[in-house]
């Protein structure tokens, strides 16, 4: 006597992405972009280690 009707259903799988054939163009692309991530997480990394850049941003007066 037991139905699938109740609870949570499963999702169906997705089929399998067909792997991409790179030319050298789009690997150079791929690669430049990795190189371009990779120099920004250095700088971000470099940027919290220093602290904000040089103020308290917005400042208050005070006066209403």
């Amino acid at each position: 006597m037991s139905s699938k009707q109740g609870g949570k259903a499963k999702p169906l799988k997705q089929p399998k992405a067909d792997k991409k054939e790179y030319d050298e163009d789009d690997l150079a692309k791929l690669q430049k972009k990795k190189d371009e991530e990779k120099a920004l997480k250095e700088l971000r990394a470099k940027a919290q280690q220093k602290g904000s850049f040089g103020g308290a941003g917005l400042k208050k007066s005070g006066k209403k």
